[in-house]
């Protein structure tokens, strides 16, 4: 739209009025024209401005795409001997599936000479650090030989009477012989809080017959195994018990409270209580019997009819005949009889020999018995089985 204004109308001769058109025309067209500039100019900077932020956009997004890592093929070998020829390149894309990434990926090993260089027989190996592969020279005749570990079997010479004795304390406890008085006047488990018959650790107790205990005592739960005769005298040398567990008193009375805090087997109703005793060294040292002993095996511990390697048993042997703990004696079975079918006498019974059917040793010494701990079997050991001096 062009601006107008009122002008006083002359008539002009003809030339005048064109010259007056002309100019108005010119006027005209000058002012349209810088309309025209002004807008592409405009325009312009508006287009430069999104090209701008586009590159900018572009650049973000290249600066937050992250870098790749070097992949090995799949082709790749574990184990390569670099041969006459190899060039780094042809090495580099036998593992990588972009060989540039072989400085990123190369691991240099401290014990070969000039490490950051490739030779023939070098032996390149695969690894990985923290999740990244890596390859370095492992073998070849740059890197010392050294000696890859494997299970073996190792052959140890010890002295005849040297053995190891922690090995056996885990097959080891610590039982008691007591003799009847003791064993019929120690307290004993009446019951528990409710109304179960069998007891374990963490279980309260009622005790009966415990006037003379006091708060915190620690008593042995043991239980009434069997009497020990001697079988060649008859003499009557103990009651043996079993090891039940251990308890607390926590109120003492006729009837007291207590508390069990280890157990080897269920506890049950009747279970003695009796005071700890003097402890003896299980780390003993190995020793023999003196050579005119012999004891004969008068009872199996926790067994029926027969025990075998790591079992115990009791002989009819103690201290008062000098037994100790740590002395290896042999144990013998005696020979069966068998009638002989060529002899002139009708069912003649021959007893054969006896034979030596194992090792073993004393762990625990009392006056009167001693406990043996099976530590060598040829053949299951039974109640009249004898032990001797190892020389016999």
């Amino acid at each position: 739209m062009y601006k107008t204004r009122a002008t006083t109308t002359f008539v002009l001769p003809g030339i005048l009025l064109s010259v007056t058109l002309l100019l108005g025309a010119c006027a005209a067209t000058q002012t349209e024209e810088g309309a025209t500039t002004s807008s592409d100019t405009e325009a312009t900077q508006t287009a430069r401005d999104e090209d701008s932020s586009r590159e900018n956009g572009r650049a973000s997004d290249v600066s937050e795409t992250p870098e790749p890592e070097p992949e090995l093929r799949e082709s790749a070998p574990e184990r390569y001997v670099v041969r006459e020829g190899d060039t780094l390149w042809d090495i580099a894309a036998m593992f990588l599936r972009d060989p540039w990434y072989w400085p990123e990926i190369w691991l240099v090993n401290p014990e070969v000479e000039n490490p950051h260089l490739i030779y023939p027989g070098d032996v390149l190996s695969i690894y990985y650090v923290d999740g990244e592969p890596r390859i370095t020279v492992d073998g070849g005749p740059r890197v010392r030989p050294t000696k890859r570990l494997s299970p073996e079997i190792r052959v140890v010479e010890r002295e005849e009477d040297v053995t190891p004795i922690s090995t056996l304390q885990s097959f080891m406890f610590r039982p008691q012989v007591l003799d009847d008085e003791t064993l019929d006047n120690a307290p004993y488990i009446l019951a528990s809080q409710d109304e179960r018959v069998i007891f374990g650790p963490g279980d309260r107790v009622y005790v009966r017959n415990a006037e003379d205990t006091q708060q915190y005592d620690l008593y042995h739960i043991v239980r009434r195994d069997g009497e020990l005769v001697d079988p060649d005298t008859g003499e009557k040398l103990g009651i043996a018990t079993l090891p039940i567990g251990e308890a607390e008193i926590v109120e003492p009375g006729n009837v007291a409270r207590a508390n069990i805090r280890k157990g080897e087997r269920e506890a049950i109703r009747g279970d003695r209580l009796v005071p700890f005793a003097d402890e003896q060294d299980m780390l003993f040292e190995i020793g023999r019997p003196p050579e005119d002993m012999e004891g004969t095996i008068i009872s199996l511990f926790d067994a029926i009819s027969q025990i075998g390697q790591l079992q115990a048993a009791i002989i009819n042997r103690g201290a008062r005949d000098g037994i100790e703990n740590g002395q290896v004696m042999t144990a013998y079975t005696a020979g069966r009889q068998v009638r002989d079918p060529v002899s002139d006498q009708p069912n003649k019974v021959v007893t054969l020999p006896e034979e030596s059917i194992g090792t073993v040793m004393v762990f625990q010494t009392f006056e009167k018995v001693s406990y043996i701990l099976v530590t060598e079997a040829e053949r299951t050991l039974r109640e009249g089985d004898k032990v001797r001096h190892p020389s016999h």
